[in-house]
């Protein structure tokens, strides 16, 4: 690594250090059962890893872009999904800024970051056995090589932002004409709880959208002068079509940092989060769990506080997924770059043409609010006592009546009463997300 690419590496970790109750990094995930540094991932950025060591696989480097298009082609990551973040917080902060901003692009499992003459590729996956990973792939010609990062990334994901536990982290910023954070103004942690006018500072928006009382949110900002934030008026900022004249469009694939997309990121760092820390605190658990049972000699004991863990990071999930907390978004929402098709038309669909990718961007995000990752190898490969858990919760809220009979005959109705969240969705919601999944997802039906 060069010197500069180091700079880089301490100034991001000290943008982090801002905010210091947020920087415990989980030396636990060191420890058994995790071992986060000495395991190895199995998820298509490790197996892409070894192809190109072996030979079997070439990227075509291209001059202005890279490896960018390649790398995207070689994990199915589709260019529509691209955003773009001008504010410098991430690794390789000096090469970003207004008229350059770092790329953002992701499929279901994947994450790929790219800034105009970067010296890497910045890639973060979803692996099934230990949550998130971070790789990076050199912007060598000669050469490209993917090597994992087990703690760099983790100064700034893997605080209690993302739960203590590697992760994702999106925030809203308000930053000068460098793209400088302004921290005296403070910033915002963003997940889709948060409201409309706090999103998206820092990044670039394109998309039209009308209602919700005129509400602006934060993207496309550049701020001239330190205000307090109550007085930043960004009328300019909004229905912004493409950013032409706002980058060098040469280095990058498209001049469109789709809102749609960047409400679907949002969403899916979301569940992602939760679902690393349901597998890890899961694993957790269960390993100290055997070990107190070797201790007392009863090997084949369950423990109620093991369930109850479980149980409570499981409803974590399960919220995530039903869109729990969504924020209010305008009465209408309108992408730039193709992302709304080429999303709808990944499926799978069933008999009537329904799907679980359907975006309504009226009010809420989905037409069917129950989040589309439950396909993913995240889900499919949760340890079996957690997975379960989270089925037997998602039956739960598509079908309350039913299992709470089933409860209260089987003497567990408490389970079932969860007088904490009850998330938004009409009979006919329900109805349809279950006949989603019947046709599917494997193993939906009873």
């Amino acid at each position: 690594m060069t010197f500069k690419f180091l700079a880089s590496l301490f100034f991001a970790a000290a943008i982090c250090m801002v905010q210091l109750s947020e920087l415990s990094i989980a030396s636990d995930i060191e420890k058994k059962p995790i071992e986060y540094g000495k395991r190895q991932g199995d998820n298509p950025v490790t197996q892409l890893k070894k192809k190109l060591e072996a030979g079997e696989v070439r990227l075509e480097y291209k001059a202005q872009v890279g490896y960018l298009p390649s790398l995207l082609k070689e994990l199915r990551v589709p260019e529509e999904t691209q955003t773009f973040v001008f504010s410098r917080t991430s690794l390789q902060r000096n090469r970003i800024a207004p008229r350059s901003p770092r790329a953002l692009y992701f499929n279901d499992d994947i994450y790929i970051g790219y800034c105009r003459f970067g010296e890497v590729l910045e890639i973060s996956v979803a692996d099934p056995k230990l949550g998130t990973e971070f790789y990076t792939l050199s912007q060598d010609e000669s050469k490209p090589q993917i090597v994992r990062h087990t703690e760099s990334c983790l100064i700034c994901h893997g605080g209690s932002p993302t739960h203590g536990l590697p992760g994702h982290l999106l925030r809203s910023v308000y930053t000068d004409e460098e793209g400088t954070p302004i921290l005296s103004m403070g910033s915002h942690r963003v997940d889709p709880s948060t409201p409309w006018e706090k999103r998206f500072g820092g990044w670039y928006v394109t998309g039209k959208t009308s209602g919700l009382n005129g509400k602006q949110h934060l993207g496309n900002l550049i701020v001239q002068e330190k205000l307090s934030p109550e007085m930043v008026e960004n009328s300019v900022g909004q229905n912004v079509i493409h950013l032409k004249e706002r980058i060098h469009e040469d280095s990058y694939l498209h001049a469109h940092s789709d809102l749609a997309s960047h409400l679907v990121l949002t969403h899916q760092l979301h569940v992602h989060n939760m679902l690393a820390k349901l597998s890890l605190e899961t694993q957790s658990a269960l390993y100290e769990e055997r070990e107190l049972n070797r201790e007392l000699g009863e090997p084949n004991r369950k423990w109620e506080s093991t369930q109850r863990r479980i149980q409570s990071h499981a409803r974590d999930l399960v919220k995530a997924m039903f869109y729990y907390e969504e924020s209010e978004l305008p009465e209408k929402i309108e992408g730039t770059s193709g992302f709304v098709d080429m999303f709808a038309k990944r499926g799978p669909c069933d008999s009537k043409g329904r799907s679980l990718r359907d975006l309504q961007l009226s009010k809420r995000l989905m037409k069917y609010p129950l989040s589309y990752l439950i396909y993913t190898e995240s889900f499919t490969q949760l340890p079996v006592e957690a997975k379960k858990e989270v089925v037997s919760q998602i039956r739960g809220v598509l079908h309350p009546e039913r299992i709470a009979k089933q409860a209260e005959e089987n003497g567990t109705l408490g389970r079932y009463r969860d007088t904490d969240w009850s998330p938004n969705l009409s009979s006919e919601d329900r109805l349809a997300i279950d006949e989603i999944l019947m046709e599917t997802l494997p193993g939906w039906k009873e």
